[in-house]
């Protein structure tokens, strides 16, 4: 059983993406890493810091961004393809390059990939998440996170990312290019696993996290429409309370200590219960939100109110 590791990725030292930390969260693990770097800035060093690593594992494949041939997100799930198709293993685990694996879970990983390997009724494996928002000690349970993703899928041509790179479908005769297509594609039958997803993409100095949020809403809106609604906002985001947030005690992944140790915004975030009056209410913060989450985790066990959930799972080995 062979199996291969896929990421893409573009400005990752400029927008605060721990790329290589993700890359050797899971390098133990497989057998290749294949990653497509995008065009970056000239002051951006994301190669050096994936060259950084030292491993003989990983294959960098340089690709330029098209913007006006794939809108809407779409970049993101084409990039994602062009490692995909890169990668020789049976089984293949995407990892965006704000997500990280901690390595007690990879024996876990290990066991259900070997497990499942001649189940033909098995498409991909589904992981667990935990979305860290605003520091390192606090994370979402809300309505809309998405509590599960597909994160390995088999070697299969068919499979492609899908919509802006969150997931993937099956798509057979796809053109490659309306990765947002609805007709003609089928949701992946999966397994869940007992793994977790360690998800940073919320976690960022503020100045860093609006900078962030402006380069993702580009990727979805394009630059006219994102100079025109971030020329009244501030520079700096604003997390809101923390204080609501779930409060995490358990240990991050060893690769992520260099980025723990790096924590130096905690004077500008909020730590209490108290939003800002100033603050625009974030979508966990409206009522609407507020209330489908305590329906869903005191009345429903944690199950979700609808949602996006574009998989069958079909098997539970967690």
């Amino acid at each position: 059983m062979k199996i291969s590791g896929f990421s893409m990725v573009k400005n990752a030292t400029k927008l605060y993406y721990p790329v290589a930390a993700s890359i050797q969260s899971i390098l133990p693990l497989v057998d290749e890493f294949v990653i497509a770097l995008g065009d970056c800035d000239p002051d951006d060093h994301t190669r050096a810091e994936i060259e950084s690593i030292g491993s003989d594992k990983i294959k960098i494949i340089d690709t330029v961004w098209d913007l006006e041939k794939y809108p809407r997100g779409m970049e993101n799930a084409h990039q994602t393809d062009i490692a995909k198709n890169a990668c020789s293993g049976d089984w293949l685990f995407y990892l965006q390059a704000d997500e990280v694996v901690h390595e007690q879970d990879l024996p876990v990983i290990q066991r259900a990939c070997e497990t499942l390997l001649d189940d033909p009724r098995i498409e991909g494996l589904l992981f667990k998440y935990r979305h860290f928002w605003g520091d390192y000690n606090h994370y979402h349970i809300s309505h809309g996170w998405y509590p599960y993703e597909i994160r390995i899928v088999r070697n299969d041509p068919d499979i492609h990312s899908w919509e802006s790179a969150q997931s993937f479908r099956r798509i057979p005769n796809f053109d490659g290019i309306h990765y947002r297509q609805q007709e003609g594609t089928f949701k992946l039958n999966v397994a869940r696993i007992d793994a977790y997803i360690y998800h940073y993409g919320w976690v960022r100095p503020p100045q860093y996290m609006q900078n962030k949020r402006k380069a993702l809403d580009t990727i979805h809106k394009g630059k006219a429409k994102v100079d025109q609604l971030y020329q009244n906002q501030q520079a700096a985001f604003d997390y809101g309370p923390l204080g609501v947030l779930a409060t995490f005690d358990g240990t991050h992944p060893q690769v992520m200590a260099p980025w723990l140790a790096r924590f130096d915004w905690a004077d500008q975030l909020n730590y209490s219960k108290k939003r800002n009056p100033q603050q625009p209410k974030h979508k966990h913060e409206t009522l609407k939100y507020r209330l489908l989450t305590f329906l869903e985790h005191r009345l429903l066990g944690g199950r979700q109110i609808g949602g996006f959930k574009n998989y069958n799972c079909i098997l539970t080995l967690d």
